[in-house]
């Protein structure tokens, strides 16, 4: 990944820091792994189980399209060192095992998208939107053979703009975009309206991560530490039900489960750990998922009401867990194994589940989109 910071704006550095700059040595998978290995696909060869995409330039953000009408479509973001990054959206058919592309369907956008994500609804009846975060939130309108900018939202009290570091969107309340900020600050917008519904001071420093857990609640993790949970219905207490253990260190990422509410993913700086919270026991993990060799870079939920989890890291592994079958027993020492891995060529920096497809998980690492068979 780029090491220089010289293009991006100063509210952007410290986050995009905490993602790409610690990169550590690339670590084999050990020997003794008793999890089942996909197959590895090469760039000239087609094997069952891996479909890959390679872009025009490194891959960062990504996200999958949930419309029925438009079923297996992606959109992945750039991470370029330039003011000027892209957001492509690509086809995948699921009966060629192809994929397709139109370069009409390419927009330019400010910056690296930090998060992308589409209209989250089944209906094609359903405006075909896209929205990104960066240092602004942004709604893209998709045409058949354009992208258009719908709107710019502008959350910012002061003349100084503060990177938007992650967003959620749900289908229970999509007129509802929940975002994170390097301000302190995490903002419910009202995206119908496209104004700002809500905006509170959550955190004692940068927001990294957030996700909606039910309608009016959301959760969000800092660079002080904490997890907390909010509910809109009381805007002025939220509940931390978890602090990083390591002293002044931030936690990065947090997905909560949207098939199984009482459980969060949440992932430190430079930790090769996944946390698994249940929200009934704050404080206190119920597993903690330990079998990446280097820093855990992202982590996604199976959808419905499954209990698998994804996650991804510096030691260029996707590794798929049974949360279910440990998730009860209260005894964050007990060692889990995966049930699956994968190895890629280098570092994987994001992973997202299918939401409307338990069999399929897309990852990105370098210039690639990989779809994983699972």
């Amino acid at each position: 990944m780029p090491s220089s910071r010289r293009h991006l704006p100063p509210t952007y550095c410290g986050f995009w820091e905490s993602l790409f700059c610690r990169r550590q040595s690339f670590s084999d998978c050990d020997s003794q792994a008793t999890a089942a290995e996909l197959t590895m696909q090469k760039p000239v060869d087609k094997k069952p189980g891996v479909h890959t995409y390679m872009a025009q330039w490194p891959i960062y953000s990504l996200g999958w399209s949930v419309r029925r009408d438009k079923k297996s479509r992606l959109a992945v973001g750039s991470f370029l060192e330039d003011y000027s990054n892209k957001v492509e959206v690509v086809q995948f058919n699921q009966e060629t095992l192809d994929f397709s592309a139109d370069s009409r369907l390419v927009f330019d956008h400010p910056y690296a998208p930090t998060k992308l994500m589409f209209f989250p609804s089944e209906g094609s009846m359903n405006p075909d939107i896209i929205a990104t975060s960066g240092d602004y939130l942004r709604l893209w309108e998709i045409h058949d053979d354009r992208i258009e900018l719908k709107a710019l939202l502008n959350g910012n009290k002061s003349v100084f703009n503060s990177a938007i570091t992650s967003f959620d969107w749900t289908e229970w309340d999509a007129r509802r975009i929940a975002t994170c900020s390097v301000d302190t600050t995490c903002t419910i917008w009202d995206v119908e309206r496209e104004v700002v519904d809500t905006q509170l001071v959550a955190h004692d420093k940068e927001v990294y991560d957030i996700s909606w857990g039910g309608i009016g609640i959301f959760a969000s993790v800092s660079g002080d530490g904490s997890a907390r949970i909010f509910d809109l219905r009381n805007k002025e207490r939220s509940t931390i039900i978890y602090e990083n253990p390591i002293p002044d260190s931030p936690l990065l990422r947090l997905e909560w489960n949207k098939g199984d509410p009482k459980l969060i993913a949440t992932v430190g700086m430079d930790s090769n750990k996944v946390v698994i919270l249940d929200i009934r026991f704050p404080t206190t993990p119920i597993l903690e998922l330990k079998k990446h060799k280097t820093s855990v870079n992202a982590v996604s939920w199976a959808p419905g009401g499954g209990h698998h989890l994804c996650s991804v890291g510096d030691d260029s592994r996707a590794l798929i867990w049974d949360v279910a079958s440990h998730a009860f027993r209260l005894d964050a020492t007990v060692e889990v194994d995966p049930i699956m891995w994968y190895a890629s060529t280098a570092e994987i920096n994001q992973t997202r589940w299918s939401p409307v497809d338990l069999d399929w998980i897309a990852i990105a690492f370098s210039s690639t989109l990989q779809l994983l068979k699972v």
